[in-house]
């Protein structure tokens, strides 16, 4: 959710799903599984009304699956089904009781248009320079998505790509933009609907007029160019049945050569079972010598090798054989490789090899590993070393001889974006923010070495009435936690704030200090936003996030909890007033706490989140998350531990707090299906008065290139459901007001 930090970049969270034994549901029972007249009748009170509805009718099947001698009934395997019409009409049903039950909040359109008005201010990116022109990504406000524009030498600024005219509804997305070495010409993927299968479309970068015919079902891919004859990308084979749940599991990185179909592209790597790879990706180093090729059976860990683009059929030498350690290169001098590594570094080093013999035995330390984590970026003929201390940055700038030259000073507390660009740069770019300082974009002169503010952020938000401050909490072994609390200056600790606590915790993610528009709404409001770094993240580096995985996940759900004690004991909230929240691997995360702690909080938002852990690697994907979570059949012992927190097997019937958990259709990293069930099971086993809802948006993937209207829609219904559930019949800071 790179490489893996190569690899987990291509792939952004990475997100799929897995196989199990496989009992089908009989046709009988697809044909007559949802009925979708009344089936429970649930009441809904707020604490100043009631009302009733109905729950869609989810007809149970007998599917059955067995792990080492145990039945595990699965009852709403069908939901698994998105291409059924069945399943279609349960998504259909379930979205008209949700937007039933939203629609009866009294400011919903409120918080709609407060979010919009902090959303609407013009928006610009660093520039970046590219064949003579100078681009940068713009939004003036509420575009659903960013516009490219360009400078040329003249002054004369145009629009290069708009992506709000690949559709009428804003849901088609520009995922990635490469220019070729000369910056002649360009190749750009697209997403539709949100789903992570991709066109790439490659045109004339000064016409701006398409070369070629689209390639076509691309998937977690980079594109990397070779000079001007192509460029390299990655994909699976279309898999049979739905392309949005079936299983993925061969990577393949290819080369297409332009003035060719695509039938005729090259597979450089992956084709065969000895190099049958979930993840794989290619680059190519700035000089244009070496294509360089990292393989990964997982989200952590990776091989690599590079291949001579100087020499024809140069042969593929091996840096690294194994999937134990993490490997990137992030740069070369001739045939000197610089290599970032976690290999015998758990904080990760940057080590030098010559490209003729790179295997382990002849690395030689660069930067040597730190007590904090590593986060290296080249830029003017420079390396910057970011270091993570508890969860924010320290950048030091070194040239390359390994020397150190200085700290590159920062605003204040909070994450810096990466110092890159190209060797030749004169000026690089980077971005400043926390949880109550707006993204601000810096200019870096690398003869002065000063620094200046080149972009301020046009948000409305005032940073000086807030304050984020970071705590330090036991966990339920010990373990000492950071988090971050974000609030209005002034707050008193009575236990009536209304709190979002938000987690992750997992595949090595750090979830450093950054504003959020959509939070800004949420503080305005006297809302109270806390994020610890649970164990599962890279904030302390591999050690870290080992500490989350496998056998030791329990210790995330443990973090997350001792968070939640934490903020009640010290009187921030109390139970009443405490909402969690989290996606993808924190929607398990989310899905966990409330099924172990249901009285720890009042509102749960499970987003798009991994629930079925027992089967999440027969979809997509979802096996190379198998480093995280282990699988079912690993072992009896994996077995019992996955099924022993896994949301879908954990309902019981105790009076879980309000739910609301959301999904998009077009998911097709963490399936919709594990968000179908764990409704399905709320709704047919919780005994309480509060809501147990879905919302499943439409023409939607995992959220990246998600339009800005869809956003707003959404944060507006998230909020507005929590804190109808808190008991505000108003809300509680009104617009206007003196």
């Amino acid at each position: 959710m790179i490489s893996n930090r190569l690899i987990s970049r291509l792939i952004e969270l990475k997100w799929s799903n897995m196989k199990i034994y496989h009992h089908q549901v009989l046709l009988s029972i697809l044909a007559l599984s949802l009925l979708l007249g009344s089936c429970s009748e649930s009441q809904l009170s707020n604490d100043n009304e009631q009302r009733t509805f109905n729950y869609p009718k989810t007809v149970k099947g007998n599917v059955v699956d067995e792990y080492f001698d145990t039945q595990v009934p699965d009852p709403y395997r069908w939901l698994e089904d998105d291409m059924s019409h069945e399943t279609g009409e349960w998504v259909l049903a379930q979205n008209k009781v949700t937007q039933n039950y939203l629609s009866v909040i009294p400011y919903r359109e409120k918080i709609r248009d407060r979010i919009e008005s902090l959303w609407n201010y013009e928006k610009v990116g660093a520039p970046f320079e590219e064949g003579g022109f100078t681009y940068f990504y713009k939004n003036e406000g509420l575009q659903n998505q960013y516009v490219v524009y360009r400078i040329a030498r003249d002054g004369q600024t145009e629009v290069f790509l708009d992506p709000n005219s690949f559709s009428d509804d804003g849901t088609t997305s520009l995922s990635s933009l490469s220019f070729s070495q000369d910056g002649s010409l360009a190749a750009y993927s697209i997403s539709e609907a949100g789903s992570d299968w991709r066109k790439i479309l490659v045109i004339d970068a000064v016409t701006k007029e398409a070369i070629e015919e689209p390639i076509v079902d691309v998937k977690f891919s980079g594109i990397a160019w070779k000079g001007q004859e192509g460029f390299y990308y990655s994909s699976y084979d279309k898999p049979q049945g739905s392309e949005l749940s079936a299983k993925t599991d061969q990577h393949k990185l290819y080369f297409h050569q332009l003035g060719t179909s695509q039938k005729e592209d090259k597979v450089i790597f992956g084709a065969t079972a000895e190099q049958k790879r979930r993840y794989v990706g290619g680059s190519v180093t700035e000089d244009g010598r070496y294509l360089i090729i990292s393989g990964a059976i997982s989200t952590t860990g990776n091989d690599l090798y590079l291949k001579d683009l100087t020499e024809p059929n140069s042969p593929l030498v091996t840096i690294l054989d194994d999937t134990d350690a993490e490997a990137y290169v992030i740069d070369n001098a001739d045939t000197k490789l610089y290599i970032v590594t976690d290999k015998d570094a758990p904080n990760q080093k940057i080590v030098t090899v010559d490209a003729s013999d790179p295997r382990p035995k002849n690395w030689k330390d660069f930067i040597p590993e730190a007590e904090n984590v590593l986060l290296p970026s080249t830029g003017g003929g420079y390396f910057f070393a970011e270091y993570m201390i508890d969860a924010l940055s320290t950048v030091y700038q070194y040239d390359y001889s390994g020397n150190r030259l200085r700290e590159i000073t920062l605003p204040g507390l909070g994450s810096s974006g990466s110092i890159s660009g190209k060797r030749k740069a004169e000026k690089l770019y980077y971005s400043f923010s926390n949880y109550n300082t707006p993204s601000t974009i810096y200019e870096l002169d690398l003869e002065s070495n000063k620094s200046k503010v080149y972009r301020e952020s046009g948000v409305e938000f005032n940073s000086d009435d807030y304050v984020s401050k970071q705590v330090f909490y036991s966990s339920k072994d010990g373990t000492r936690i950071p988090m971050m609390i974000t609030h209005k200056k002034g707050l008193v600790l009575d236990g009536k704030n209304p709190t979002m606590l938000y987690g992750y915790g997992g595949f090595n993610i750090s979830i450093t200090p950054s504003f959020s528009t959509t939070n800004a709404f949420w503080l305005e409001q006297g809302g109270i936003y806390a994020v610890p770094n649970l164990r599962g993240g890279g904030e302390y580096g591999k050690r870290w996030h080992d500490a989350g995985t496998q056998l030791n996940k329990q210790n995330v759900f443990d973090d997350f909890i001792s968070a939640a004690e934490y903020l009640i004991a010290s009187g921030y909230t109390s139970s009443d007033y405490l909402a969690v929240n989290g996606r993808s691997n924190g929607g398990l995360l989310v899905g966990a706490v409330l099924t172990q702690r249901p009285d720890l909080m009042r509102v749960a938002l499970p987003g798009v989140g991994v629930l079925d852990m027992l089967r999440y690697h027969t979809f997509t994907a979802g096996a190379g998350w198998a480093y995280d979570y282990g699988t079912a059949e690993q072992s009896r012992e994996m077995f019992e531990y996955l099924q022993g927190y896994s949301p879908v097997h954990n309902v019981r019937h105790p009076a879980y707090p309000a739910t609301m958990v959301t999904t998009g259709d077009h998911d097709d990293r963490v399936v919709p299906a594990h968000s179908f069930k764990f409704a399905a099971h709320l709704q047919g086993k919780n005994t309480s008065q509060s809501p147990m809802l879905i919302r499943v948006e439409t023409d939607a993937g995992h959220g990246a290139g998600t339009p800005v209207s869809k956003i707003i829609e959404q944060y507006a219904d998230k909020f507005g459901f929590t804190l109808f559930n808190m008991g505000f019949n108003e809300l509680p800071y009104q617009y206007g007001e003196n």
